[in-house]
């Protein structure tokens, strides 16, 4: 028997090439360095972080400490915005944030998702879920266009 030849994965392209891009240049910002994390986009107006706290990010009373939440909100809401805009780096302007319950070790999910807004201002929203598919807290983000070429960022690497 006879198998066909397997062909490489095209790369892709369009949208796909902009989410594969920005995932990129989450994964290169020197930040991320201090997180065990990583972004993917599944669709515009869509993004996920899977990270994991451990006792780095406690507080002295053993549980995660809000800078913890407050990053992870903040860029699932800001990647959920940016791959709604091909051309131009976003940049966060107001974002609130309310705690739900303490986070301990262990992994999380930072989602985003796009609200509204499609041309200078966008809002977006965020949740972090617990391993035992908790909410632990909510954020809500407004983030404009700034001038920033996406394609100036070290790390954007459309396809």
């Amino acid at each position: 028997m006879t198998l066909p030849d397997s062909k490489p994965d095209a790369e892709p392209t369009g949208a796909q090439a902009h989410f594969r891009a920005l995932e990129s240049l989450y994964a290169a910002a020197p930040i991320n360095r201090l997180f065990d994390s990583v972004l993917e986009i599944p669709e515009g107006g869509i993004a996920r972080i899977r990270f994991t706290i451990d006792e780095r990010h406690f507080h002295a009373g053993g549980a995660a400490h809000g800078t913890s939440y407050f990053k992870m909100l903040d860029d699932a809401a800001f990647y959920a915005a940016n791959s709604l805009v091909t051309d131009r780096f976003l940049l966060t302007t107001a974002f609130n944030l309310l705690f739900t319950k303490p986070l301990g070790p262990g992994p999380v999910i930072a989602e985003g998702r796009w609200v509204s807004g499609q041309r200078r201002v966008f809002v977006a929203e965020a949740r972090l879920i617990d391993a035992s598919g908790e909410e632990a807290a909510r954020g809500t983000g407004t983030f404009m266009r700034s001038r920033i070429p996406l394609a100036s960022l070290p790390g954007y690497r459309a396809g």
